[in-house]
């Protein structure tokens, strides 16, 4: 097939061999397969990493990329072409295109290249380093390196001839690339590639796949590993011990950021249990311009142990490389000085799988390399008098948090822009906390001692930009002076010292200043309680978010302290159980205040029905809106119910929209409060929430999202709006639903809905789920048999019996039921896709999925729709693993679309 491929490749106006072909493919198959199409056809394959949801930093990058390759041809997905195309000057080929081109070309004009002739020394490939904004810089990597590369890392383990390799990283990273499929290639064994987001998403996947294909060596970060090893500790405390079979496994090989010495203990003790060596965690130090791992640890944990280490040493070179310390130039004497053993310098390295230089970038080649050829890898470490190496600083301008990875000037700029002139200085740097780094902002105010107000503001902001550039909330502090900053004679404040003054307890006094005033401000402005109910919900809020009660008022909403929906179930449980009585859970979630939670249970006797009896439900009258925010500034947004009827998928969704400055209210599905009757039409539902929508936002524009069996419902809102009510629908979303449903539906009775209801809120396993879906359908007590391997303290957790399941799942089957004869008419304006992996019954894979299912929307809307790829599947998209990213890539479409 790839031999075919580079028959159209080198068929292509513009194609040179020689010349870079950019392959912007996300699938691992497909890029493997575009690889070596490419290298077949003499051209030079650069795999790229996935695009900034940003726009203005997505133009930037794919300008300076295409300047760089010089207007390369580029490989990708339809889906992925207008983004490509809108910036730059690339010229895109479609796979969907260059498949009809090989289609059509016969395959006896083909002609198999003499390769014998190639010179080890000319370029292979290039790889892309400069992250997803900025200039790419484009590494050379020769057939010589790769060659050495795979010989030295062959030397560092001795494999099994016939165990497979596993990687779940994407082929745009040497590791992936470089260590597991070429590296299986190099050792004539079978290798296997997942999706990362199903591995990070799930960790014990790793171990149900290292087990089931008897692998022998895979790579892991380590807050992966850190992960898989609370994720396991958890699980085995719930249920029976698993028993996995890791006696073919000889090597995970861990490199990318510092891994800690309780993190490489614990997965070593853990997987020892399952029949693996001791050993067999491999740390790795390595980069693009080194083909990945060159310099390894085999002897961990114990040696680390033994030596005391709190982060494990990176070890020895494998054969093709060499290193050493040197201290910084020292003009005087008049060159480069090594260092002594034992002592800090800069770590530098050459050999043959070095690379030569960057791409078509004499500028930073010159730069990266010293006078006597020696390459500066930009970290500082030590070699020890056993010539084992340890890092103990970066030297890069590179922030990883959790995997994520930010340039440490982008970060800085982007603080400095948000305070702007409210401090004097500011510097941002890395530290370690739990397992992993965490970002410090130290900060020098303009006057000293600080306004309290002062301090809660420049936190606040610097807050938001960590937020939403790593994810993770920062350590924010304020320094007294500049005086107390390591700066140099040029100004420049080091980093790598801040962080060793920080972790050396340098900051302590500073810190508690900061957090008591921080603190303080929050108790002054805190709303006290003035009824008993009040004080009593108050310290049931406080339990379930984990928080002392003087830390919140009675007009803070919980949705501030990142509370998640089961919190908001944890929190129903609670204060039913104090007062003996069933709330809604609607009523708690358009409550989210101790003051308002009190006033509607104060006002029951009028809001609803009837007063309460002991365990009596607190029914109201049908309103469809949960109003999970109520201020902003921007178009609100709708969000729509899956299949299951219920809103609290979209908590942490919400929660994670905050800074969009945007109302968002979710429509929730009659029927699961007492006294009111479920829908019995698709007409009646999209009647009763259109009616909902114009009641709250009279006027446009509308921006509507479904989730799953929602976007139907949404597409049918959007066209009565725009059709009956002459309103303007600027966004229109449907998250991993396609237009023609109703096959599906049908195949969905009671005891399915049941079972799939019962893993969405995590009773049964997905395995178990689709391995007894079928055998599922026909058992006469199907309640009983999913019993029998139900996560009782999940329902505990859930606070569900028997009865409210069941009750669940008929109003599940009766919106399933509703749409068995759905055939989806008429147009819409816009639509926005998102597509995350299916279903297994639904499709066969992803591509098939978005290829055969999810495209066919462009038939029902004006204007080709627009796709968006996010990670995890169908049930988990918006879940803990995966919503802070859809939250980015929804909130991104929606200032594209003007919003």
């Amino acid at each position: 097939m790839a031999q075919e491929k580079s028959q159209v490749l080198s068929s292509l106006p513009g194609f040179v061999e020689g010349q870079p072909v950019m392959l912007h493919l996300h699938d691992n198959y497909e890029l493997l397969l575009w690889y070596w199409a490419t290298m077949l056809a003499d051209g030079v394959p650069v795999p790229s990493a996935p695009l900034s949801s940003d726009p203005l930093q997505r133009k930037q990058y794919l300008e300076g990329l295409s300047k760089l390759l010089d207007s390369p041809i580029c490989v990708a997905r339809a889906i992925d072409a207008s983004s490509l195309q809108a910036s730059g000057s690339l010229v895109v080929h479609t796979v969907e295109s260059l498949v009809d081109m090989t289609m059509a070309l016969s395959g006896d004009k083909f002609t198999t290249k003499d390769r014998e002739n190639i010179e080890q020394d000319s370029l292979a490939m290039l790889m892309l380093t400069s992250g997803s904004t900025g200039n790419a810089k484009a590494v050379c990597l020769s057939h010589q390196n790769i060659l050495a590369a795979l010989s030295g890392k062959a030397s560092i383990r001795q494999l099994p001839s016939d165990k497979p390799l596993l990687n779940w990283i994407g082929l745009d990273h040497v590791a992936s690339l470089v260590e597991v499929h070429l590296q299986a290639l190099f050792l004539d064994v079978d290798q296997i590639h997942v999706q990362a987001a199903d591995v990070v998403s799930s960790p014990r996947l790793f171990l149900d796949l290292l087990s089931i294909h008897q692998v022998s060596r895979s790579f892991a970060p380590n807050f992966f590993l850190a992960k898989l090893v609370s994720a396991i500790r958890s699980d085995n405390d719930k249920e029976p011990q698993h028993q996995w079979n890791l006696s073919n496994l000889t090597d995970i090989v861990s490199g990318g950021e510092a891994n800690d010495m309780q993190t490489c203990a614990s997965l070593a003790e853990l997987l020892a249990s399952y029949g693996a060596p001791q050993n067999v965690l491999t740390i790795g130090f390595g980069m693009t311009e080194t083909c990945a791992g060159a310099i390894y640890n085999t002897q961990c944990p114990k040696s680390d142990i033994a030596n005391g280490r709190l982060f494990a040493s990176l070890g020895k070179c494998m054969q093709g490389i060499e290193m050493r310390i040197t201290q910084d130039l020292d003009e005087e004497a008049g060159g480069i000085v090594l260092q002594e053993a034992g002592k800090p310098g800069n770590l530098e390295v050459r050999g043959a799988v070095v690379f030569r230089g960057y791409y078509r970038n004499e500028k930073d080649t010159t730069e990266a390399f010293t006078c006597d050829g020696w390459f500066r890898t930009g970290d500082t470490g030590i070699i020890d008098s056993t010539g084992i190496l340890s890092l103990v600083g970066r030297v890069k301008d590179i922030i990883n948090i959790n995997g994520i990875k930010v340039g440490g000037a982008e970060l800085q700029t982007s603080l400095e822009t948000a305070v702007g002139s409210e401090v004097l200085r500011l510097v941002s740097f890395a530290s370690w906390a739990s397992h992993t780094e965490q970002v410090a902002i130290a900060y020098v105010p303009k006057q000293w001692p600080m306004q309290t107000e002062d301090m809660v503001n420049i936190n606040d902001k610097l807050t938001k930009v960590c937020l939403r550039l790593t994810r993770s909330r920062p350590l924010v502090f304020a320094l007294r002076d500049e005086l107390v900053l390591p700066k140099s004679s040029l100004g420049k404040i080091s980093r790598a010292k801040m962080r060793s003054l920080l972790e050396g307890g340098s900051f302590a006094d500073q810190i508690k200043y900061h957090q008591s005033g921080m603190e303080s401000h929050r108790l002054k402005h805190l709303s006290l309680p003035i009824t008993e109910e009040e004080t009593r919900l108050l310290e049931d809020f406080a339990s379930v978010l984990g928080i002392r009660p003087d830390n919140i008022g009675v007009d803070t909403p919980f949705y501030d302290f990142g509370i998640t929906s089961i919190d908001v179930v944890r929190l129903k449980r609670k204060v039913d159980q104090r007062l003996s009585i069933d709330i809604p859970i609607v009523m708690l979630m358009n409550s989210p205040t101790v003051r308002t939670l009190a006033l509607a249970l104060d006002h029951f006797g009028s809001a609803y029905i009837s007063p309460p009896q002991n365990g009596a439900s607190l029914a109201k009258e049908y309103d469809p809106v949960v109003k999970f925010r109520l201020a902003g500034s921007k178009t609100p947004l709708w969000c729509i119910h899956p299949g299951v009827g219920e809103v609290l998928i979209f908590v942490g969704l919400a929660r994670h929209m905050v800074d969009d400055d945007r109302p968002i209210f979710a429509l929730r599905a009659r029927g699961f409060d007492a006294g009111q009757p479920p829908f019995k039409s698709i007409a009646e539902t999209v009647g009763t929430y259109k009616a909902a929508v114009l009641k709250h936002q009279p006027c446009g524009p509308y921006a509507l999202a479904g989730y799953s069996y929602g976007g139907m419902l949404a597409f049918e809102i959007a066209k009565s709006l725009e059709k009956e009510e002459g309103a303007s629908v600027q966004f229109l979303a449907s998250f991993n639903l396609p237009p023609n449903i109703k096959t599906r539906m049908r195949h969905l009775n009671f005891n399915v809905c049941l079972l799939h209801l019962s893993y969405f809120l995590g009773l049964v396993t997905e395995e178990y789920a689709d391995l007894n879906e079928e055998q599922f359908r026909e058992v006469p007590d199907a309640m009983a048999q999913l019993m029998v391997v139900a996560d009782r303290s999940r329902m505990v957790e859930l606070n569900l019996n028997e009865n409210k399941l069941a009750h669940w799942a008929e109003i599940t089957f009766g919106l399933q039921n509703m749409a068995q004869e759905y055939e989806p008419r008429g147009k819409v304006k816009g639509m926005d896709v998102f597509h995350a992996i299916p279903l297994k019954a639904a499709a066969k894979s992803r591509e098939d999925w978005l290829d055969n299912h999810l495209r066919k929307w462009g038939d029902f809307s004006v204007t080709e729709p627009r796709f968006h790829r996010v990670g995890g599947a169908h049930y988990t998209m918006i879940g803990p693993d995966h919503v802070a990213s859809f939250a980015d890539t929804l909130k991104g479409a929606l200032r594209a679309r003007g919003l």
